[in-house]
């Protein structure tokens, strides 16, 4: 059985994606806290894939046509939540943390893919460097560096595999860890004299944009992010052709479109548009929407590669581990804050708040911010990552 009709693929995708986010909304089965919905998504049409399902013209023509399309849409509305005015409510200390693991994490990759680099398959950089992306910002970060760099399908599910097992083995380890808060801090001679503060200021920030979004809102959001889309890959192929004729032909179109779309979508984030509610669900469509178009297009056999991968995360995560505690004994972090910073990087805005309420509820809000400043920044820092593995590859 093959599909196809253009029509027909874009609605089967999304009749998955629907069916197993409601089945975790509305069962509550246990093994959504281990492999999140996303995952499933892709594992699903990756074994699609496999059996020729998507193997038609038809399929391919609606993929070219919607999945970058949708992909800069998506990276323009996830980053209308990155107001900086906002971020400041951290405070130079915390932000300060949350580097530290950005630069610990970015070491541990760097560090490892010449000794991995042979055990994971062939054209992996791209792949590598979206997962680094992912674990600066989160999933919409790994799948912009679809669209900037030349991802391997086969690698970037390799690189899925990775996250799913690392970030599973990682939050239960950091949740593990709160009983040694005490032990920790006195090791490092932590400072926790203004952690309250911050984290009351980072609450009021992230309670004043809850509001209820309406129809309007939804249609605006989605047809301001569709423009931007258009008019972004319109500017990204006319600077292409400048810079090429300047001799600088390495920003290729899909790089020049993406930096585009995020630097607009920092600073959109700063006007009013910033508090347009429907922000974050609209972002969690445009994302299962494009993981799933990505998926259809990477077969199974694949994650034949996916073993070694896991090691490779589980020595960049060593790394990290070492680093910050390095760093934590130069300059008294406190573990709380070294464990939110460290799942804001892997998990993103909506897994931080998990560990920081481990320790006291009230610090939930700084895990969001720190997350929200990861998302600003994991487009650029895949892209960083991205040009060194090719260097190295």
């Amino acid at each position: 059985m093959v599909i196809t009709n253009g029509f027909t693929y874009i609605a089967f995708l999304m009749f998955i994606a629907g069916g197993l986010l409601a089945l975790e909304k509305y069962t509550k089965w246990k093994i959504f806290d281990l492999v999140p919905p996303l995952v499933f998504i892709y594992l699903i049409n990756m074994i699609f894939c496999t059996m020729g399902l998507y193997a038609s013209e038809e399929v391919s023509a609606a993929y070219k046509v919607l999945k970058n399309n949708l992909l800069y849409a998506m990276i323009f509305v996830m980053l209308l939540r990155c107001d900086f005015r906002s971020l400041a409510k951290l405070g130079g200390r915390m932000a300060a943390i949350f580097l530290g693991c950005t630069a610990t994490l970015f070491i541990g990759t760097l560090v490892g893919y010449p000794i991995f680099k042979g055990m994971l398959g062939e054209n992996t950089w791209g792949a590598v460097a979206a997962l680094y992306a992912s674990w600066v910002g989160g999933s919409a970060n790994m799948a912009a560096m679809q669209a900037a760099l030349p991802v391997d399908p086969g690698a970037f599910g390799s690189a899925l595999a990775l996250d799913t097992v690392c970030y599973s083995l990682w939050i239960a380890l950091l949740l593990f860890m709160v009983r040694y808060e005490k032990k920790w801090n006195d090791m490092v001679k932590a400072d926790t004299s203004k952690l309250q503060a911050v984290a009351d200021a980072a609450a009021a920030e992230v309670a004043g944009v809850k509001k209820q979004a309406t129809s309007a809102d939804w249609i605006f959001l989605i047809g301001i992010s569709l423009m931007v889309s258009a008019i972004s890959q319109w500017i990204g192929g006319y600077l292409n052709g400048v810079l090429s004729e300047a001799g600088l032909a390495m920003f290729d179109k899909g790089t020049i479109t993406t930096v585009f779309v995020t630097i607009l979508g920092l600073i959109c984030a700063l006007s009013p548009l910033g508090k347009v509610p429907a922000v974050e669900e609209l972002s969690n469509v445009y994302l299962y929407a494009v993981v799933s178009m990505l998926a259809s297009m990477a077969s199974v056999t694949d994650l034949i590669n996916a073993p070694m991968w896991v090691v490779y995360g589980i020595f960049i995560l060593a790394i990290h581990v070492v680093g910050m505690y390095i760093l934590s004994k130069m300059f008294h972090w406190d573990l709380c804050m070294i464990s939110t910073a460290s799942l804001a990087n892997i998990g993103g805005a909506a897994s931080a708040p998990i560990v920081a309420s481990a320790y006291d509820p009230s610090y939930a809000g700084i895990g969001v911010l720190m997350g929200v400043l990861g998302a600003a920044i994991g487009n650029f820092s895949g892209l960083l990552m991205g040009y060194i593995l090719k260097m190295i590859a």
